[in-house]
């Protein structure tokens, strides 16, 4: 693209070694100066590193800001991008993720409305999503899903098993291809799990390969082959998973519901992709939680860590680095680290019951704890703190001294039982019987797992050891005895001492969502910019049909809950 639209850059020398190579030089070399030094000096003496300086600088400014000429989230607008690669890199990318699962980046030039970046980063973003590009070595179906005797269920069994193609296969409500969630006694819902998937409690499945490009969800960094760049102040885009008529409007519309809410939350838009010569199609945009998304929280005097899918809320021992498996720290880098993150656990692992309930004051904000809490249950969302995902961000301000807990990925919103209330779990089974407490409810499919599968992050009933106290308890996401638990929710909702501020929360956000109509005008302005962004098809229809439906159910089964009306 030529013009004032046009941002080229030489490409360094570096740029030119392989890309693997450029990744792991440094630490590499200084891990072996490093360990060289402390062998000569320390002997065999430990260091736990302790950062207290209270810089409030990040180590690793915007020294350019791609300015644009529409703004990138700007939801009334068209939006276009366009990636091109080499294909050797990208083959050579998906081998390494099929061989061993690791997510390298890929140098690609960058037109996005206009605009033209060389030499920007992808990667494949997500964990179960992208199971399904691994064949065997992952769960099939690309989704948390069953094997392949389970998949191709009859619409009807308990949750709503999908119809053939995978347990919840796309399909919207009632489609053919997603039956609805299922009840608590495991009958057939109409509703269906919105966005274009349907099935067990919502689980999302994308017929993913690396044949349609297109179709695969992309974490895009500006900066990760130019020092210091940024567009529009955005260091990261993360295209969502799920095209056209699949394009996730439930995880649109409760962006735009948390946000209305005045909680922190993604931005978002619809764009038309385009991945090398490969066909155009309708993907969501969404602001991905970087060093400049934590800087614009509260007045950016804080220190921002996101939760790892693989990680764990369990103690580890007093040495901050050996949190860094279950927390990334996204800002202040250099001057805090997992310290703070390292206290609360240890607190929140040591605490009787009644000194949870007198102390956990002084280590979180409980009003944000209780809104965040209650937004998910309303929002119907299974994958949450406590869900395998462990879709959480935690704030530590540093003024109070205080975590606060943001959210953050909602495509698995709006999938379990609409008439859940405030004390219910929202479990992944959309309400199976029981929950999932070590096997499957009668009448399942033949072929259904006895526990869960092999390689599930740490947490997950008959996973791995090491994980969450808590964890790993049948009964569904949410509520009390939840499928999963983290030890902050199971037992915030467990302590009489602060069901007045939850549910105080609760019938305010409840007003905010449903009472007030909001959540019903959302969805159709979401619906119309899908449209607009050339989503839609009868698929995108049927899907938002169901979501609607379900927004109707939830909304009406609350207005009956004397608990949430007051």
């Amino acid at each position: 693209m030529a013009g004032d639209n046009t941002v080229r850059h030489r490409r360094r020398l570096r740029d030119r070694l392989p890309v693997r190579l450029r990744h792991h030089w440094k630490p590499t070399a200084a891990l072996g100066v490093g360990l060289t030094a402390m062998v000569f000096f320390l002997g065999d003496a430990r260091i736990s590193p302790y950062v207290t300086s209270a810089s409030r600088v990040e180590a690793d400014p915007i020294t350019e800001n791609v300015r644009g000429t529409v703004d990138l989230y700007d939801t009334s607008v068209s939006h276009s991008i366009q990636l091109t690669y080499k294909q050797t890199d990208f083959d050579k990318m998906m081998k390494e993720f099929r061989d061993d699962g690791t997510k390298e980046y890929i140098e690609a030039d960058l037109i996005i409305d206009g605009v033209y970046l060389n030499d920007v980063g992808i990667r494949l973003r997500g964990n179960s999503t992208l199971m399904s590009l691994r064949g065997n070595k992952g769960m099939p179906g690309g989704g948390r899903g069953f094997p392949d005797a389970a998949q191709g269920a009859p619409a009807g069994a308990p949750g709503g098993v999908g119809a053939p193609g995978g347990v919840g296969a796309p399909g919207g409500a009632g489609a053919a291809g997603g039956a609805g969630a299922g009840d608590r006694g495991g009958n057939q819902k109409a509703g269906g799990a919105p966005g274009g998937a349907g099935g067990m409690g919502g689980m999302m499945q994308y017929d993913l390969s690396e044949k349609k490009p297109e179709e695969l969800p992309w974490l895009v960094k500006i900066d990760e082959f130019v020092d210091g760049r940024a567009y529009q102040g955005e260091r990261e885009i993360s295209l969502r998973p799920g095209s056209d008529g699949q394009v996730p409007v439930n995880e649109a519309l409760s962006l735009s519901l948390t946000r209305r809410s005045g909680q922190k939350a993604e931005r978002y838009s619809f764009t038309r992709l385009t991945v090398n010569n490969r066909p155009t199609v309708t993907r969501l945009m969404v602001e991905s939680p970087d060093t400049d998304y934590a800087e614009d929280v509260a007045d950016g005097n804080g220190v921002l860590y996101k939760a790892k899918a693989g990680g764990s809320f369990a103690y580890r021992g007093d040495d901050p680095t050996d949190y860094e498996s279950s927390f990334k720290q996204l800002n202040k880098k250099g001057s805090r680290d997992l310290e703070p993150v390292m206290k609360l656990i240890k607190w929140a692992d040591k605490a009787s019951d009644e000194e949870f309930a007198r102390d956990l004051g002084k280590y979180v904000d409980v009003d944000s704890l209780a809104t965040y809490l209650a937004t998910q249950n309303l929002l119907l969302n299974f994958d949450d703190m406590a869900g395998p995902g462990k879709n959480y961000l935690l704030w530590y301000d540093l003024d109070t001294k205080k975590f606060s807990v943001l959210g953050w990925d909602y495509n698995l919103t709006f999938s379990g039982d609409a008439t859940a209330g405030p004390d219910d779990s929202i479990s992944m089974g959309g309400g199976m019987p029981g929950g999932m407490d070590g096997g499957m409810p009668e009448g399942m499919p033949e072929g259904m797992p006895e526990g869960m599968p092999e390689g599930m992050p740490e947490g997950m009933p008959g996973g791995a050891a090491g994980g969450d106290p808590g964890q790993g308890m049948p009964g569904g996401n949410g509520g009390k005895g939840g499928f999963m638990e983290h030890v902050l929710k199971a037992r915030f909702l467990e302590a009489d001492a602060f069901d007045g501020v939850y549910k105080k929360a609760y019938r305010a956000l409840y007003q905010k969502f449903y009472q007030s109509g909001t959540a019903a005008e959302d969805l159709q302005s979401v619906a119309d910019q899908a449209r607009s962004a050339g989503a839609g098809s009868k698929e995108l229809d049927t899907a938002v049909a169901g979501l609607g439906k379900t927004i109707t159910d939830r909304a009406a089964a609350l207005a009956k809950d004397e608990q949430v009306t007051g």
